[in-house]
């Protein structure tokens, strides 16, 4: 696998030898502040997602996430005697490896930010964690299953990574939700595998086969496929000359409507399709149109899960609430928790760190994190993630459906395994 997928093969300047070649711009990015005309030290936070391109939809829920920690906060922390105005820096990563470095670059030489918070699948969250790794600003991440972030980031396991961090659920965590889902349901057990060929699919594809057959289902995998393909009928034919009737993967919205598409055109009709990230945003489901009734992925978060925000006190439901009132009702999907999260750790860790203008006092802050969050409990403090650097946070599984005729898709649990503290919604329907 190439470094330069993932932004590392940039010239890996320091923040030091920037500054010596004397070539300061000032960037012109969408700043959030209070009080920065005094006399009040600053905290400089840089957040990086896509905001444009095909995983805009990790972005979608940005300026009100922005909002929300201003109002907790008051836009600052005090610290001792000081007292810090909290800034925070936005950048778009344009769901492109190559520019979500070089985003992270502009905000670490020439913003200076303290620390860097990102998310959004590999793309982005590798080439920002990348950067900051490289120059040592601390970067805490999300939204992302570490197995893409660490392994695809050459991430040795007794070592770890120094400066980046992350919390989220893993491949096996995925699979554990996606059997749970099938296991009861009248099928022949195969199971069609869909993978690009980029860091997510590629490690979803060496995760998944294996440990779908030790449970019991025959994988048929075709073989990776260019992302923005716009010919899946090699694929198609595979699966219905193996008589799949489940399919799975991890896609980018727009393959898998091509996919989806060209199955109905070519009479493929698998009674599950389970892809993970193709549908988790209402706006994805909604250009898909009526045949996205009935599909299934995992739920990385939902208001249902039975959680709080440590920054606000409040409930999932109550979040959700808040962000349809100032979108004139959009659904936000699973996002709005899983960066609520991210912000609330952030503003926990700066405010616990000894020093938060040394990155050695923030990142030893972010170690010692043991902390309760809406998307479950965040903990780097005890050392039981699957590796160094990662915390693991729950996932289930469930369906889009339609309850009343004519009404809306809905996104309902269908599948808790490993959580029963997280309830369920009914049963799976087939396709």
């Amino acid at each position: 696998m190439s470094t330069k997928a993932f932004g590392i093969g940039l010239p890996a300047i320091s923040r030091r030898n920037f500054m010596r070649a004397g070539s300061f711009t000032v960037a012109s990015p969408y700043l959030i502040g209070t009080g920065l005309g005094q006399s009040n030290k600053v905290i400089k936070i840089g957040f990086v997602m896509p905001q444009s391109g095909p995983l805009a939809a990790f972005g979608s829920t940005n300026a009100f996430q922005i909002g929300e920690v201003m109002k907790a906060t008051g836009g600052a922390l005090t610290k001792g005697a000081s007292r810090y105005d909290i800034q925070i820096i936005q950048k778009d990563s344009q769901s492109s490896a190559p520019r979500a470095s070089e985003v992270a670059s502009e905000l670490i030489l020439r913003d200076k930010v303290n620390l860097l918070i990102t998310g959004g699948a590999p793309d982005t969250a590798n080439a920002v964690s990348d950067r900051a790794e490289a120059d040592g600003v601390p970067c805490i991440v999300t939204a992302c299953p570490w197995q893409p972030w660490f392994f695809g980031r050459k991430g040795d396991p007794k070592v770890g990574f120094e400066s980046t961090y992350l919390f989220c659920f893993g491949l096996e965590d995925i699979l554990g939700a996606f059997i749970g889902l099938w296991s009861n349901q009248p099928t022949n057990k195969v199971v069609g595998g869909l993978f690009a060929n980029d860091a997510d699919g590629n490690a979803w594809g060496q995760a998944l086969p294996p440990a779908l057959q030790k449970a019991g289902f025959k994988i048929v995998d075709p073989g990776r496929y260019q992302p923005m393909s716009s010919d899946f009928t090699a694929q198609i034919s595979a699966f219905k000359a193996a008589g799949v009737e489940i399919v799975t993967g991890t896609m980018i919205p727009p393959d898998f409507s091509t996919f989806w598409t060209q199955a109905a055109q070519q009479g493929f009709k698998p009674k599950i399709a389970t892809i993970g990230k193709a549908f988790l945003f209402p706006a994805a489901v909604a250009a898909i149109g009526d045949r996205a009734e009935g599909l299934t992925c995992e739920v990385p978060w939902s208001p249902a899960f039975p959680f709080k925000s440590g920054l606000n006190g409040m409930s999932g439901q109550q979040l959700v609430d808040g962000f349809k009132a100032t979108s004139g009702g959009r659904e936000p999907g699973f996002i709005v928790g899983m960066l609520h999260a991210l912000f609330e750790v952030a503003i926990d860790v700066l405010k616990r760190a000894d020093s938060v203008e040394k990155p050695e006092g923030i990142l030893k802050a972010i170690a010692d994190t043991n902390y309760n969050s809406i998307i479950g409990p965040v903990d780097w403090k005890s050392a039981k993630g699957p590796v160094k650097n990662v915390s693991r946070t729950p996932i289930v599984a469930g369906q889009w459906e339609r309850p009343v005729p004519g009404q809306p898709l809905r996104f309902a649990i269908k599948a808790n395994a490993g959580h029963p503290n997280i309830p369920v919604d009914g049963t799976l329907k087939l396709l």
